[in-house]
Order: structure tokens, then C-alpha cells, then sequence
């Protein structure tokens, strides 16, 4: 089960978005009409996604977010605004928000944004389950490679459903799983034979390009949208990886080149 607060001064908008998730029986819905009732919800039912609006009055979305993260860090946060404009959606990921939704609501969007929050609980669920199972385990005897091996797959999954997150990181993970960053590392390369971080890097990389065949996503939008708070910093991986800067590798795909 999911646990997902939606949280809205709205209470229309409220209701369209319960009657949108209800269909779903394996999420579990909560309401708070303002940023203080989503911050002490939040904590009081542990809840796993937050749908948070912007604007509202008290508290707004944004602090109440900050204060929800402080908390519980692993909360994925969705946005939800009447403002299209980009910074509110820069300042949103940079927080740690996982996507955001435009007003008024559509349900596709919202549907495609709870996916995405749904899989990276998962994920994390998934993560945190082989933590029992290679405990105390020698990691390199038979069976300790096998569990070796199972622990890098659930690893290599969380990667591939939060690489869009800032501060994913070889800490974090190891973190999760309670095991010394630099032995995460060691068993990483030794089961996937690739560097943790180009991992992470490539998973970004690969996303970014599927973005820049949309003439319409600005660089520092998909640089955002793929993990990098800072477009230069973003550029100089990119073309570090391709050969191309996200520029030139636009104008390559557009004239027919290979991706």
C-alpha cells in the first residue's frame, strides 16, 4: 500500500484529485486543507508521496515541503501550481520535489507523476529488503556473491527510478543500506563492472538526450529535469560522454544523426 497526501486549500481540487487516484485500490489517500495540517499529517500517517500545492495561505507549499523533507527525507513530493513559469519549477526540483503539475489538473499528468512516484517508493522498498539478507554476510564466499549480486540489481533499479534526484548520491544509497560507502562502491564495480557514479551519470546522460529531441525543453529545463543543478555543470558532462554539447547534439539529431 501507498500512502499518498494530497494537499490543497482548494477543496475542489482536492476532490478531483482523490476521485482521479481512487481508482487505484492500492493507494491509500489523505487530505490537508493547508501547509501546517500537510507537514503534521504527513509525519503522523507516514505518508510516501505528497501532492503539494504551491499557493496556500498559513504555510505555503515550498515551506511545508522543506519542513516535510527535514523529517522524512524519502518523501517524494509532487507540485502542484497555477505558475508555469520555469523558476517555480527549478526552486520545486531543487528542493527535492519529483515533478510538478500544472493547474488546472489533468489526469494523465497526474496519473504519469504518481507512476513515477509509485516506482521510486518501490524501488527504495525493494533496497531496503536485501538489507536483512546480506547483514553479517561474508560477500565474498559462494553465497555471499549471489547476495552480492541480488543486492547490486535492487541497487542498479533505485538507480534507474532516482537519478533525477540532486542528491542521489554513493552516500545516500549506502545509507539506505547500511553498509560503508566504500564497500558499496568495491561491490558495485565488482558486480556491474562500472563506476557507481558513471552509472548514475550514464542513466542521465541517456534520459537527457530523449529530452533534447524536444525543440521545446530548454537546456537548463533538461538539465534540471535530469539531476544537474547547473546547466554548465550539465553541458560539461554531456559533452564529456557524447562528443556533443546538448546544442550540437540537437542540431545532430534534428539533421537525421544517429542518437
Amino acid at each position: 500500500m501507498i500512502k499518498i497526501l494530497i494537499a490543497d486549500d482548494e477543496s475542489i481540487e482536492r476532490e478531483i484529485l482523490c476521485r482521479i487516484l481512487s481508482e487505484n485500490p492500492l493507494l491509500e489517500l489523505y487530505q490537508a486543507e493547508n501547509g501546517r495540517l500537510a507537514v503534521t499529517f504527513a509525519e503522523l500517517f507516514d505518508v510516501d508521496v505528497v501532492l503539494m500545492d504551491i499557493e496556500m495561505p498559513a504555510l505555503d507549499g515550498i515551506e511545508a515541503s522543506k519542513q516535510i523533507l527535514k523529517a522524512k527525507p524519502y518523501t517524494r513530493i509532487v507540485f502542484i501550481t497555477a505558475y508555469s513559469i520555469f523558476s517555480y519549477a527549478c526552486e520545486a526540483v531543487k528542493l527535492g520535489a519529483i515533478d510538478y503539475i500544472l493547474k488546472p489538473v489533468d489526469k494523465q499528468d497526474v496519473l504519469r507523476a504518481i507512476k513515477r512516484a509509485v516506482s521510486q517508493v518501490e524501488a527504495e522498498r525493494q533496497l531496503k529488503a536485501v538489507v536483512p539478507e546480506v547483514a553479517n554476510q561474508d560477500l565474498e564466499d559462494d553465497e555471499g556473491t549471489e547476495k552480492a549480486a541480488l543486492m547490486m540489481s535492487k541497487v542498479k533499479k533505485y538507480l534507474e527510478h532516482n537519478y533525477m534526484n540532486y542528491d542521489l548520491s554513493l552516500d545516500s544509497v549506502s545509507s539506505l543500506l547500511h553498509i560503508n560507502a566504500s564497500y558499496l562502491s568495491c561491490i558495485f564495480k565488482r558486480c556491474t563492472g562500472v563506476n557507481f557514479i558513471d552509472y548514475i551519470t550514464n542513466l542521465r546522460i541517456c534520459a537527457a538526450k530523449e529530452y533534447l529531441s524536444d525543440p521545446f525543453k530548454t537546456i537548463t529545463e533538461i538539465a534540471t529535469s535530469v539531476g544537474y543543478d547547473s546547466s554548465s555543470y550539465f553541458s560539461r558532462a554531456f559533452k564529456k560522454n557524447t562528443g556533443y554539447t546538448p546544442t550540437e547534439y540537437r542540431k545532430h539529431i534534428a539533421r537525421g544523426g544517429s542518437r
